[in-house]
């Protein structure tokens, strides 16, 4: 298990992204690409909305500086934003300050280099010469530096623009070579933004198709306000909504806007195993890339409609991954980070865009598109875990023990469960499907009693 990266990069509180370790993990990526001179190099930074994210950028400038290499700032842009902007504007790699989902309190690091068609998460030579540079921990002595141009405007809008074409051109062979019109008129969205990088979009690319917007949660400056009670891991905020106001549908987005989930008008949750569903049926897919974490009523939606799954670990790099090695079109994972055609990560705001093209193109509710894929009960407990208590889910005896018995139990059952660490947070997950939520519930809060006492059993 790494020290420093997870599933999704570097996350921590953020008090450990001091100017020493921030130093470091800039000497770790020289130390990657040690094929160019420093001078030679191009770094953009930019993040989310949290308050450390502030000075957090305006460090990673001055070490920059201080190595002597080139660099820009595009300030707050959600994660897609940046990794477009960074591979469009000719950088070599891309320093996104972000912890996504988590609270104000925690903050992040993800890097995306350059890939054959587009900026890619970092390899994991890159993450591991990081991580030896960051074990190293050297001292450091800082150099005044200047302010760099301001890229915010210019990314921000080569973004919009990358959003504005995509959801306009044809992705299927019926539509052939024509531009596709997408009229929203007369549609009633909820927009959540999570006070996160998605803020500097709000309801813009939405109303200029003809929608009516009612924007919540889109304050863009930094602070602490960044997924409080607010965006996807709140969805129940925008269920309300929806419901109170009698709207269409609801978008509820991350703090770095890589991923979005969904609400019908009847308040029900659409998650990204739904959207998958929905945007396979429509591309004509015959495979797809899903992860572990994927609800049974997916599996047997592709066995339905034909279409093979491709399972991965969890993690949408590993769902790219995949998308590449095998050319396949469509990816994505149920907490709403879809991969879509020509694109090289998830996008909350393109995914969001383009199954609202879909509802308007074919004339049905969210609803009943959803409606495609009949979703298994499933349920998920999240255990306070230390990292010594993740290590023991693959290194101790009794542990593996138990739950090699309770595989067995929900197998037995008709269902099946994973267990797994967290790669963002100090927790262990739990995730078991069957046939009776009550049920699988009930073994799930066993299963986590006794893994907190594995030889007592």
């Amino acid at each position: 298990m790494s020290k420093y990266f997870g599933t999704d990069g570097i996350r921590g509180k953020a008090e450990m992204f001091t100017t020493d370790f921030i130093k470091a993990l800039v000497i770790g990526l020289l130390e990657y690409d040690k094929s160019r001179e420093r001078d030679e190099l191009k770094v953009l930074v930019g993040g989310d909305t949290r308050e450390s994210t502030e000075w957090i950028i305006r460090d990673l400038e001055t070490v920059l500086e201080t190595l002597g290499v080139e660099h820009g700032n595009v300030g707050v842009l959600p994660t897609p934003g940046i990794n477009l902007a960074f591979y469009d504007m000719g950088f070599d790699y891309a320093i996104d300050v972000t912890a996504s989902h988590n609270t104000s309190e925690d903050n992040g690091i993800k890097i995306f280099e350059r890939g054959e068609k587009g900026g890619e998460k970092l390899k994991e030579a890159g993450k591991q010469a990081i991580e030896e540079a960051l074990n190293e921990g050297r001292a450091f002595e800082l150099v005044a530096t200047e302010l760099r141009e301001d890229l915010h405007d210019d990314a921000l809008e080569r973004y919009m623009e990358h959003l504005r074409e995509y959801v306009r051109k044809p992705l299927t062979r019926k539509a052939g070579g024509t531009d596709v019109k997408i009229d929203l008129s007369g549609m009633k969205i909820g927009v959540d933004c999570a006070n996160g990088a998605m803020s500097v979009i709000g309801d813009k690319l939405f109303t200029e198709m003809g929608a009516e917007v009612t924007l919540i949660n889109n304050d863009a400056s930094y602070g602490t306000l960044i997924n409080r009670s607010a965006g996807c891991l709140h969805i129940e905020q925008m269920q309300k909504l929806v419901k109170d106001r009698g709207l269409d549908f609801g978008v509820a987005f991350d703090g770095d806007g890589d991923r979005c989930l969904m609400v019908d008008h009847t308040g029900e949750v659409v998650d990204g195993d739904q959207v998958m569903a929905i945007l396979g049926n429509y591309l004509q897919v015959k495979s797809m890339v899903t992860t572990v974490m994927c609800n049974q009523g997916l599996m047997e939606w592709g066995k339905r409609r034909g279409v093979k799954l491709w399972i991965t670990d969890v993690g949408d790099q590993y769902v790219a991954e995949k998308m590449r090695q095998e050319k396949i079109e469509l990816g994505g994972e149920q907490s709403g980070h879809i991969i879509l055609p020509g694109e090289a990560m998830g996008d909350g705001m393109l995914t969001a865009l383009m199954v609202m093209r879909i509802v308007a193109e074919k004339k049905q509710s969210l609803r009943k598109l959803a409606g495609t894929m009949q979703r298994f009960p499933q349920v998920m407990v999240n255990m306070p875990a230390t990292k010594a208590e993740k290590l023991a889910l693959t290194q101790d005896e009794a542990v593996k023990a138990l739950i090699e018995e309770y595989h067995a139990k929900l197998d037995s059952m008709g269902g099946r469960m994973l267990v797994r660490p967290s790669g963002t947070e100090e927790l262990i997950r739990i995730t078991m499907w069957g046939q009776d939520e009550g049920e699988i519930m009930a073994q799930a809060k066993e299963l986590e009693r006794k893994l907190k006492n594995p030889r007592k059993g």
